[in-house]
């Protein structure tokens, strides 16, 4: 019987090869938004980053382009508070979404920018597919279940990406996978691949890049 929600499987030669060109080039900041209004053109696909405050979108988009400091990491949570577009070379827009979740900021500017990042997911056409960042120490959480309703309701398929799976020895990777495995039946919108992912040690980011390089 196959498993639901198998872990994604390294990419095939051609998958790999079209994942690497398209990474090869500098992938650049384009502009950060603020309000719906300040977003670029809808000129091309989009594909966007969301998970809780400090999960690692960071520091994954900085492994994903090959780039130290592409994306600003901060050992306080919710230091992102805009909408990031990066610019990939003749490819997607990548979009770092602000953290939601705990974040060390004033009450009114969580409520705004969380706003902004439902207003994002509900209502941006170019948008081809989410990734939900979850830390792999720790599963799925309330907050987590909240955003994954919002891309249900907005019928945008998200994807789960573990982060931090280094982080996790084996017998408890497959509680916390049980776990989201369970949480993900729930939710239409899924996609039926879980992608485990090291920033640090660059697991599934091979992998990661030839997904995308297919949704572009």
């Amino acid at each position: 019987m196959r498993l639901s929600f198998p872990l994604a499987a390294p990419p095939d030669t051609a998958a790999h090869e079209a994942g690497r060109k398209l990474f090869a080039g500098e992938t650049t900041f384009l502009k950060g938004a603020v309000a719906m209004n300040g977003l670029p053109a809808p000129d091309r696909p989009e594909i966007c980053f969301a998970g809780r405050s400090n999960v690692g979108k960071s520091s994954l988009i900085n492994a994903l382009t090959g780039r130290k400091a592409l994306a600003r990491t901060s050992g306080t949570p919710g230091r992102t508070q805009e909408i990031n577009f990066f610019a990939t070379p003749g490819g997607p827009y990548l979009v770092d979404l602000p953290g939601y979740g705990f974040a060390k900021a004033p009450p009114k500017v969580v409520e705004k920018w969380q706003r902004l990042l439902r207003a994002y997911l509900s209502g941006r056409a170019s948008l081809r597919r989410a990734f939900v960042l979850i830390d792999a120490r720790h599963g799925i959480k309330p907050v987590d279940e909240e955003i994954m309703t919002l891309l249900d309701n907005s019928a945008v398929t998200f994807q789960l990406v573990l982060t931090k799976a280094d982080k996790v020895k084996e017998r408890e990777r497959d509680r916390i996978l049980a776990q989201i495995r369970a949480k993900l039946a729930t939710h239409p919108a899924a996609f039926p691949e879980i992608l485990l992912t090291s920033s640090h040690k660059g697991i599934g980011i091979e992998t990661l890049r030839a997904i995308i390089a297919g949704l572009a």
